[in-house]
């Protein structure tokens, strides 16, 4: 039997058989595994390759043969170009479903869990216009604002952003009158912007002088100060029901709040235990963490400006009932897990915005004495293959 040879450029008809993690359609040729950019599940397309490794193919969608009924117009008009939301061509009901199956591949294929109990999934309240945060790329050479090009640093100039609050995507035509592009220096540059209560702004720029000035938003009966210079979660609708998935009502003597950034978390713990050690390395995070604990009277927090893999390492017993661990999207380091386990927090919630490395990092607390109490996902970004996940553990 002779084995097909293929090469990019080909084109084959296929059939769309799941959504896997980065967002791809998985589909198959004879002996090759395709994964299918901006695809629906349940589509025919003609898939066109873009690169072939092996037995592995990637490749963009020439033509639709026959639609999922799933599948719908996406809203935007540089969906396939930017990089942003490669969701778009999906109904929302089948981005969650979606987001469910990439959660549970990654449990299995790299956690090697067998979790068939429910993944409960919270919904966004909006499918637009939900975003807090945002990062625009500038290019003084074409006088343009916009985000990156998929798989590529070529801009694509956007005029209007759906996904943005209606105050971030108005900020973004403002900063876009306001540049003085004939003294704009260097060629390329970065804009943050983040927007907190009564539709204040935050805008952030080194190369067009824009400071980053602090804005201030009230979450689960906490009030919080950050800027576009630092973290914090991106949907306005979502961060209550994401502070009690990950907290609930769990209550103690002593919390860790790891990967602290500016105090999301910390305040809600600080309310149900006795003690809270709040760990984050990253300075201007740190500023804002002390000056939320200050303004919410909170007087059992202690807050430490280190990177968590060091302070884990330094520590040697410690009575920690509990441990919420919300790590950067690359995960933690092996020995970072390994010396939290070694203290033995009686509970342990992980929040991750990136399955396959929460299931890493999972399968790392299962082996050394650890249970699964529950997996929670919430849709913090529609429109896209990301999804927020809280797990919930327990020392056996």
């Amino acid at each position: 039997m002779t084995t097909a040879v293929y090469s990019p450029g080909d084109l084959l008809d296929v059939r769309i058989e799941k959504i896997v993690p980065g967002g791809h359609g998985m589909a198959f040729a004879d002996g090759l595994t395709i994964f299918v950019d901006l695809a629906v599940l349940g589509d025919r397309v003609w898939a066109r390759l873009r690169e072939v490794k092996g037995k592995i193919a990637f490749a963009d969608i020439d033509s639709v043969i026959e639609a999922s009924p799933s599948r719908i117009e996406p809203p935007c008009p540089y969906v396939g170009n930017c990089g942003g939301c490669n969701f778009q061509q999906m109904s929302y009901e089948a981005q969650v479903e979606a987001k469910v199956g990439i959660i549970r591949d990654c449990l299995h294929r790299i956690g090697k869990l067998d979790y068939d109990r429910e993944i409960p999934v919270i919904s966004s309240p909006a499918e637009f216009g939900y975003r807090l945060r945002a990062q625009w790329h500038v290019d003084g050479a074409r006088r343009e604002i916009g985000y990156y090009r998929r798989d590529s640093r070529d801009l694509i100039a956007i005029e209007h952003c759906p996904i943005l609050s209606p105050e971030l995507d108005a900020t973004l035509q403002q900063v876009r009158d306001d540049i003085d592009w004939a003294s704009f220096w260097p060629d390329k540059g970065a804009i943050d912007a983040a927007c907190g209560d009564e539709s204040r702004v935050s805008v952030y720029s080194g190369s067009l002088g824009y400071e980053g000035e602090p804005v201030e938003l009230s979450v689960a009966g906490e009030k919080y100060t950050f800027a576009a210079t630092v973290f914090f979660q991106g949907n306005r609708f979502l961060i209550d029901a994401l502070v009690n998935a990950a907290v609930g009502d769990i209550a103690g003597k002593t919390a860790f709040d790891l990967y602290c950034g500016v105090g999301l978390f910390t305040l809600p713990l600080a309310r149900q235990f006795q003690k809270v050690i709040a760990v984050e390395e990253f300075g201007p995070a740190v500023d804002f963490a002390r000056k939320n604990v200050a303004n919410s009277g909170h007087q059992n927090v202690e807050i430490i400006e280190k990177s968590v893999g060091r302070y884990l390492a330094d520590q040697r017993k410690l009575n920690i009932d509990f441990a919420l661990v919300d790590p950067p999207r690359s995960g933690t380091e092996k020995k970072t897990v390994l010396d939290l386990i070694r203290l033995r927090p009686r509970h342990v919630a992980y929040v991750s915005c990136d399955p396959s490395v929460l299931a890493r990092d999972l399968r790392r607390f299962l082996d050394d004495g650890y249970q699964i109490d529950s997996i929670t996902a919430i849709d913090l970004f529609p429109q896209t293959h990301h999804v927020e996940t809280i797990v919930r553990l327990t020392e056996q």
